[in-house]
């Protein structure tokens, strides 16, 4: 941190603090975390800023980990360690009865993990501290402003940035920081997507959902479970520590979020939705809240992007909320390094493919955890004749394969440019090469171009690949089939 210096006019004038910084992370969840330790690893400087002190702990509501989101971890080296934390799940409860099995999902984690979020967090931060990212807890952006060169930032202590409180130039105690990019991964209430001036179009779909985190005498045999009446619903899963999340909602108790929750409350809910209450007892947390459907319709403006909640909310249905997140930080980081270290060719049109892939990855998100939510509160009685129907079609093999890729994030693929190999834009699962595991070589941080044995491939996507490229081989001859990999483990090019 350095000092502005300041015009001498006579009278005393405190500077305000400085600092520069290659990318300034505002939101310290698992998004940002994710986002800021790659591009420490990277080599570059990174400033991480969250309002919350750094022991705040998350009770959060996300607990799922899904399959592309632990190869994501995968690839850092992590997620061996996370699995350790939490239980795995081989079916995932969806509505009405409906499960889908995961066990067929072709990667090395055909399953669900169940661990609170702030597990993830814990890991993630570690790394990122590792890395040499520059925390700032407790610190509010109070505004932001871009130039052709940069982002300049005004921080405030949080508790200090609201309208009409000091700040930099103000002879207070705020900090001004100064960014070659900022990326705003600061929730739903996104100060960062406020001062771009960006709507954030939608509604709420669902409302007085009440939560607990409790004690269970008789825990259900199978969890996660979920079921509901048409007027109340109810969902129950482990931590894997001895205490469980419970989340219900009853049609005709609608009050606002800051309405008192007592226990009683959501054992009558479960109790009607489930048949049980479990023994539910001594709750830690206790909380009321709505859910929106909402998406930004850019993430890029400039030097400023979103990603996260910032960018995209929606119902807590089918788990996607976090993992999303994390693999909109994933798609971003590279990007992002690779314009900053100058290894891109076309900067702009690298950024810009940021959106022109996450954003129908959110818009996807927002439709099937909406379809979700509402089959599971129908009522009526054509109503529930419907969501039988879709419980037939979703069991079905086909469909029941797209869903799961869907859910689990195996089978997102991005859009590949015309005439391109049938792969391009795939993710690639994990590969056996001749140095090990894809997901182990992706650890560098690098494009991995896997070829047959003794094949040496040329073509512009290569050349022109960010970065360095680590070059293999297929562990298995008879594969003929040369792949580009990217570093967030999508494919860039193939020729058979």
């Amino acid at each position: 941190m350095t000092d502005e210096p300041s015009t001498d006019t006579g009278t005393h004038t405190r500077t305000a603090p400085h600092i520069d910084t290659d990318v300034a992370v505002v939101g310290a969840g698992p998004t940002g975390l994710l986002l800021a330790g790659d591009l420490a690893e990277a080599g570059l400087r990174v400033t991480l800023v969250e309002r919350r002190p750094r022991a705040a702990g998350n009770l959060t509501r996300a607990f799922a980990v899904h399959a592309r989101t632990l190869e994501v971890l995968d690839a850092r080296g992590l997620a061996d360690e996370l699995i350790a934390t939490g239980g795995t799940v081989t079916r995932q409860r969806l509505f009405g009865g409906v499960s889908l099995s995961l066990s067929g999902l072709r990667t090395r984690f055909p399953h669900m993990l169940i661990t609170p979020q702030y597990e993830v967090e814990r890991l993630l931060e570690r790394r990122a501290r590792a890395a040499g990212v520059d925390f700032r807890h407790e610190t509010a952006l109070r505004a932001l402003r871009q130039d052709a060169e940069g982002v300049t930032a005004e921080l405030a202590p949080a508790g200090n940035d609201g309208p009409g409180k000091e700040g930099p130039g103000a002879g207070g105690s705020g900090i001004r920081l100064r960014a070659r990019y900022l990326v705003g991964t600061d929730g739903v209430r996104s100060t960062v997507r406020e001062q771009l001036g960006l709507p954030f179009p939608g509604r709420s779909v669902v409302r007085s959902l009440v939560l607990a985190d409790v004690r269970l005498t008789d825990p259900p045999r199978e969890v996660p479970t979920v079921d509901g009446t048409g007027d109340t619903f109810a969902f129950i899963a482990p931590f894997g520590d001895g205490w469980y999340r419970v989340m219900g909602w009853d049609r005709h108790r609608q009050l606002p979020d800051d309405a008192p929750v007592e226990l009683d409350e959501i054992r009558d809910i479960t109790r009607r939705s489930l048949g049980s209450d479990h023994g539910m007892r001594d709750a830690r947390w206790l909380s009321r809240f709505h859910s929106d459907e909402r998406q930004s319709p850019a993430y890029r403006v400039g030097r400023v992007l979103l990603a996260g909640d910032a960018a995209h909310v929606h119902s807590p249905a089918g788990g996607q909320g976090m993992n999303t997140g994390l693999q909109d930080a994933a798609n971003l980081s590279w990007k992002l390094a690779a314009v900053l270290r100058g290894d891109s060719g076309d900067p702009a049109a690298l950024l810009d493919s940021y959106h022109a892939e996450r954003h129908p990855v959110g818009t996807a998100v927002l439709r099937s955890s909406g379809v979700i939510i509402r089959l599971a509160m129908v009522r009526t009685p054509l109503g529930r004749a419907a969501r039988a129907a879709v419980a037939r079609l979703v069991s079905t093999g086909p469909v029941s394969a797209r869903v799961t890729g869907r859910l689990s994030g195996i089978g997102i693929s991005y859009p590949a440019p015309r005439g391109a190999h049938r792969l391009v834009g795939r993710r690639a699962p994990d590969l056996s090469l001749t140095e090990g595991r894809l997901y182990e070589l992706l650890r560098r941080g690098t494009f991995v171009l896997v070829a047959p044995r003794g094949a040496e491939p040329t073509a512009p996507e290569i050349t022109t690949a960010p970065g360095k490229v680590v070059r293999t081989t297929w562990a298995n001859d008879s594969r003929r089939t040369a792949l580009l990999i990217r570093p967030d483990g999508h494919i860039a090019w193939a020729h058979d």
